[in-house]
């Protein structure tokens, strides 16, 4: 019902998730419109986008709705937000956030940091030793996950909390008027009510 008459070629599809069509930094901005009309309060909306966010900053590609869900609802937070959060991760920001993860992990593991990055990360070394790049990645991604929940929980929180208020107040504003629209007409009917039995009087 709601699907396309003519539905879009693969490649289509392919682009739009790489690029999308009113560009990342409209669709950036309808994200964080999104965030902030979620139902929820405060908390329970930044908790949960901040849980899809920190699990976009892990290795486990394919499981990141999952591990969102479960994180946000492990924190009380919002399950839909979680999802939205994950787009945080993207083709984009993905080769940074795991070029990140898994130097941060070879740093804790005592480990130098190649310096042959690249290479060492190469589809044919991965498939070969994958607990080799996997174990380093997952051990950077901890504490990094936990600075971007943090990083992000305050900021979304304090936006969604203003965005709330600022629709209360526009909420109120139109009873008000509605409210007082209402008096007026009621004054304006007994006023012509009152007229007209003044002028049957006269009459």
């Amino acid at each position: 019902m709601f699907g396309r008459r003519n539905p879009l070629p693969v490649h289509h599809w392919v682009w739009a998730f790489v690029w999308p069509r009113a560009g990342w930094r409209r669709a950036s901005r309808y994200i964080a419109h999104r965030v902030r009309r979620l139902p929820g309060t405060p908390y329970r909306i930044a908790a949960g986008f901040a849980s899809g966010a920190a699990v976009s900053f892990t290795p486990f590609i394919g499981l990141h709705f999952v591990f969102a869900a479960l994180l946000a609802l492990l924190l009380r937070g919002n399950v839909v937000a979680s999802a939205i959060g994950t787009a945080v991760g993207n083709p984009w920001t993905f080769p940074f956030i795991w070029a990140w993860i898994y130097t941060l992990g070879q740093w804790l593991m005592g480990a130098e940091a190649s310096s042959d990055f690249h290479a060492s990360l190469s589809l044919g070394y991965i498939f070969e030793r994958p607990l080799d790049v996997l174990w380093p990645m997952t051990l950077g991604a901890l504490p990094t996950a936990a600075v971007v929940w943090i990083g992000l929980f305050w900021p979304v929180r304090g936006a969604v909390a203003e965005y709330q208020h600022a629709r209360r107040w526009r909420m109120r504003r139109k009873v008000r008027a509605r409210l007082a629209r209402r008096e007026t007409q009621r004054a304006e009917r007994i006023r012509a009510a009152a007229a007209a039995g003044q002028e049957q009087e006269e009459a």
